[in-house]
């Protein structure tokens, strides 16, 4: 079997399971609806590079896993990152991945529900989410700041018509798509 058809079972597997515990819980809170996947670093670098980071931009990570995007920001860019994660041992993960990094002073991960963050600081918000959840984030989206950057690996916002689509294809043969949305007034 691909490496790439793998991926997309697991990945489908993930999204069904992921759809039956909602059936089953008819629940508003899609906290644990959201699988660990890793970002490829090559895609975290073409993440941050479509969003045209600067030295004044603060990026929330939401869904933050193991820290890789917020802490590579910190590394190449110098700015300053939180990191949002439901899962406690990630959250302890990206806070050691980040002390061994040496950029815990730019980068924090907290434990908690995305839904609740204010996100009024944020200058870039990356995503690396379910489109359903993509689509319960939007209003919160909308009371963000004219200019904010929203950078979504993999999935869209529904109707939302992105300013940026880029494609990467990895050494492996893997296309991901990077979606990327600016606020406007």
């Amino acid at each position: 079997m691909r490496s790439g058809f793998k991926f997309n079972l697991l990945f489908l597997a993930a999204f069904l399971s992921a759809l039956l515990v909602k059936a089953q819980h008819k629940s508003s809170d899609f906290s644990d609806l959201v699988p660990f996947v890793t970002t490829p670093i090559e895609v975290v670098k073409a993440m941050l590079e479509i969003a045209e980071i600067n030295p004044n931009d603060i990026l929330y990570d939401l869904g933050s896993g193991d820290g890789r995007i917020s802490i590579y920001a910190a590394q190449q860019y110098g700015i300053r990152s939180i990191g949002v994660e439901i899962d406690a041992d990630l959250v302890n993960l990206a806070n050691q991945n980040a002390k061994e990094a040496g950029v815990k002073d730019l980068v924090s991960f907290i434990e908690g529900d995305l839904f609740e963050l204010d996100l009024s600081q944020a200058t870039v918000l990356t995503l690396y989410l379910f489109p359903d959840i993509n689509l319960k984030l939007r209003p919160r989206i909308l009371e963000m700041k004219a200019g904010t950057r929203i950078i979504s690996h993999r999935f869209d916002m529904g109707d939302w018509e992105p300013d940026k689509v880029q494609k990467i294809k990895l050494p492996d043969g893997k296309e991901h798509i990077i979606y990327l949305w600016v606020l406007k007034d």
